[in-house]
Parts: C-alpha cells; structure tokens; sequence
C-alpha cells in the first residue's frame, strides 16, 4: 500500500477533529460563560528510509532520509480570556470582570455546621491526612465562570443545575445590618443562604426545617457580597461569594453544563474574596457573554474544509495510482 493513503486518511481524521471543535464553538457562540476552544495539529510517526553517518577520511557524511505517515491531534485547548459583559438586570446575576471561577456544588452537610470547608487548597490539595480528609468533599465542588443564579425555596443561592453557591459569611457567624462592616471568615466555604428564624432569632443555619425570612430585593455586589432587605426596611448582609483561583486553568477538564472540574496539573486551587488572590471583581446585574469569534471561526473553517478536501484528493490519487499497478496485468 502507498504510505500516501494513510497520510491521507490520517489528515480526514484529524480536520474531522478540528472541525468537531469548531462546530461546538460556534454552537454555543449565545452561550453565556462558553469559552471557546482551539484544536492544533502535529505530524505523526515516521519511517527512516537511510540513517545519518557521520564523515570520515575518505567520503563526508549523509542526512537521513524519512518518510512521514500524516498528521495528528496535538492537543484540544481552551481559551479562557474573559468575554464581554450582557446585561441582564437581574440583581443575584454576576459576571468575573477576569480571572477566576465560582465554587458551586452539593450542600455537603457532613462536615460540621454549614458543611464548612476550609479553604486551604479547596479544591485538589491532598499533602497531608487532615486535606484528604476534607478533599473527598471538597472536591464535589465544581468550577464555572457562568454567574446565573437564584434563590431557591429553602432560601440557598442556587445556579441554573440547582447546585448551591459557595462562599464566605463573617466571622463570628453573624449578619451585618446596614452600614455595619462586611468581615468575612475566609478560611471556611459554606454554602450561602438566607438567614433563617429559629424563634425570634435571625441567624445563619443550615437546618432545613427552618424557613428563610422574607428578603426583596436581593442582589451581589462588585465584592460578592450578598444582601436583600428585610420587611421593616433593614439592608441585610448575610454571605460573599467566593472566587477560585485556578494557576493553570487550561488543565481544567470540561464537565459539561458550564461546569469545569480541576484535576492533575492545575496547580493548588483556593478560594478568596473576589479581587484578591489574583481573581478579578464581579460586575453586577449580567452575565459573562460567550468569547467565541465568529469571524475566527468561519475563517478556520474554510482552512479545515479546504485541508480536508486535499487529503481526500490524496487518497483518490492513491487509489487512482495503485488502479495503474493492478491493471499493468492484462
């Protein structure tokens, strides 16, 4: 068989990727919080038909001499810049202004009052007995750059997927009314709720019996602060959502749903208040916009159909030459 035919089926298979991927970009180019992504190639294995000598006192040296067998997926890579801004004019709506991601998950009840986790390598840090420990839950948390939530019946911040909100309430457990100084206890994750009624007390607690009090008027701040207004009038403070800090998010493995899940060879993963630890600050009442290009998209494309095309014609090339070897026997 001709090495050129498996060039050729090789190179269907691989723009086959490439326009697999673009295909799901332009998809999901209204698709709020999408990031984008970008298939490269590399050339595949090769087979030495002479090797390289070196010269000697008679004759000089000679260069190898290789024949290549075609192309193939290098690597699938996320572009992760931040995207424009949509407004929405929802209040409990947030887009990340740029780096960083919103910790949502299960209410993970298991691990003392709130299901509190410390925030010490949140998400895949394991040096020593006491992370692994909280790990095994920490890491049922997800990552998304999609800030579309609501409050829920029972009074939780909830995304579209009914998985609550992470982040931060003060320090000692209580909430601040009015002008009173937002405090934050950043060394635990919870999941963030409305303050409930547990007989004549507003308090944060996690025990769903209790209901909710009644908050209008709901909305985030730039810093992630949340807050509504009571029935007498009072502005209250009761979490700050948090943003993770991911060193490589191009190690990130997609999860669907908007979802991203840090693995291996994201570097060590925390949570902060946004603006610090290298995350950005939210931009309020809208989402994050897709950054899929389409100009972009529609240019690579025409490259990908036309590369495509060229390795079809190689392997009818192919066939058309191993049709005159055949018929030289009449």
């Amino acid at each position: 068989m001709l090495r050129s035919m498996f060039s050729g089926v090789s190179g269907l298979r691989t723009h086959q990727n490439k326009m697999d991927v673009i295909g799901n970009n332009i998809a999901n180019v209204n698709t709020a919080g999408f990031k984008s992504a970008r298939a490269t190639f590399m050339d595949s294995i090769y087979q030495s038909i002479s090797n390289s000598s070196a010269g000697n006192t008679l004759y000089g040296g000679s260069n190898p001499s290789q024949l290549g067998y075609g192309s193939q997926l290098a690597s699938v890579d996320v572009n992760f810049t931040a995207s424009s801004y949509e407004p929405t004019g929802y209040g409990t709506d947030c887009m990340i202004s740029g780096n960083g991601f919103f910790l949502v998950g299960q209410k993970i009840p298991t691990l003392g009052a709130g299901g509190d986790i410390n925030t010490s390598g949140i998400v895949n840090d394991t040096d020593d007995a006491t992370d692994v420990a909280e790990g095994s839950q920490a890491n049922q948390l997800t990552l998304t750059r999609v800030g579309k939530f609501t409050i829920d019946g029972d009074g939780y911040l909830v995304d579209a997927n009914k998985n609550v909100v992470y982040g931060f309430i003060q320090t000692d457990g209580a909430l601040a009314v009015g002008d009173a100084t937002w405090t934050p206890n950043t060394t635990q994750l919870v999941p963030l709720r409305v303050p409930v009624d547990d007989n004549g007390t507003e308090e944060i607690n996690y025990n769903d019996t209790l209901e909710p009090i009644n908050l209008t008027g709901i909305s985030i701040d730039e810093n992630g602060v949340v807050s509504g207004t009571a029935d007498d009038g009072r502005i209250i403070k009761f979490g700050q959502v948090a943003l993770a800090n991911v060193p490589n998010p191009n190690a990130l493995e997609n999860q669907g749903n908007s979802y991203y899940k840090a693995v291996n060879n994201t570097g060590l993963v925390g949570a902060y208040e946004p603006g610090k630890g290298t995350t950005s600050i939210l931009a309020t009442n809208g989402l994050e916009m897709s950054n899929v290009d389409l100009a972009t998209e529609f240019s690579n494309m025409i490259t990908t159909q036309r590369g495509f095309q060229a390795c079809s014609k190689m392997i009818t090339v192919s066939d058309e030459m191993l049709q005159e070897l055949v018929n030289m026997k009449r």
